[in-house]
């Protein structure tokens, strides 16, 4: 069991927090609005403290799960932030979905400090936070990605290293783009279904058993029908994660279509009133079309 310290405790830091503190780690967690922490802390046991620093003092592994890359740099840098508090041969773990760039600055810093870092986001969802089921995407050296995995097991169904610093970004900036694509998929067909007078619920439930089955399908068509969005990861975030994508294909010189459309769908989901509704309200743009909305 190791001394642990978790920045950010949003919808999946919450559970992570949690599920490490049950399996029997020593955690102090940290969070931008303390009541939150405190009802943590309340709630699991453990202890929270006022600044990251303070959090991942004397900790092995420094945990975190925020918002984006300057919400990464305020709970990483400074005098309040992890680095000032951490000692040389700790492992910091980024759960935060941000830009390979910043991944590779932070761990930059971290190094000249004897500080590891293993980026490491994860894809899953609430769901899969609160199950302790999420897929996690790691970077950084092999001998850190080695010591911090047996810690994320606590909230891992599957946890996979591809290569140095900023893999585990890419991988997920491949994830977002996959998951992009389907839901503008669904979408379409579920729409095509409703419009048709087919049972679109029925419909979904004998494709998923076909070549078109996917977990979007499986989990998310039968909210898509009831018109029922207030649940899951927001639109607001995937438009932050596809933009992180589009930004570094732009970057390689990789054309990615579908993505930059279906980003704009997204935008036009905003405008709906949409921003925190989950991913699967791209069909919202169907029915507004056709002055379908309830």
């Amino acid at each position: 069991m190791a001394k642990l310290a978790f920045l950010g405790l949003g919808v999946m830091g919450f559970p992570m927090a949690g599920h490490l503190q049950a399996a029997g780690h020593e955690v102090t967690v940290y969070n931008r609005t303390g009541a939150k922490a405190r009802a943590w802390a309340e709630k699991h046991g453990g202890t929270h403290a006022a600044t990251p620093a303070e959090a991942a003092r004397g900790s092995e592994f420094v945990m975190a799960c925020v918002g984006n890359d300057d919400d990464l740099r305020s709970v990483v840098t400074g005098e309040d932030g992890a680095l000032a508090g951490m000692s040389g041969g700790a492992v910091f773990v980024d759960h935060t979905t941000v830009s390979a760039i910043v991944t590779k600055e932070l761990a930059a810093e971290a190094a000249e400090k004897d500080i590891g870092w293993v980026d490491a986001p994860v894809s899953g969802g609430q769901a899969g936070a609160e199950n302790g089921q999420l897929a996690i995407m790691c970077g950084g050296d092999e001998a850190h990605f080695a010591a911090a995995e047996p810690v994320m097991d606590a909230y891992a169904k599957a946890i996979v290293h591809f290569g140095p610093v900023g893999s585990g970004q890419l991988v997920k900036m491949v994830n977002q783009v996959c998951i992009a694509g389907l839901v503008q998929a669904m979408s379409e067909g579920l729409f095509l279904a409703m419009e048709a007078g087919l049972d679109a619920k029925k419909v979904a439930g004998l494709v998923s058993q076909g070549a078109g089955g996917s977990w979007q399908l499986q989990n998310r068509a039968g909210t898509m029908v009831d018109n029922h969005f207030d649940h899951g990861f927001a639109v607001d975030w995937m438009r932050k994660d596809l933009n992180i994508a589009l930004a570094q294909a732009r970057e390689m010189g990789v054309s990615l279509p579908v993505t930059a459309m279906v980003d704009q769908f997204y935008a036009e989901v905003q405008q709906l009133g949409g921003g925190r509704w989950d991913t699967s309200s791209l069909i919202q743009r169907f029915r507004h079309m056709k002055g379908q909305e309830t």
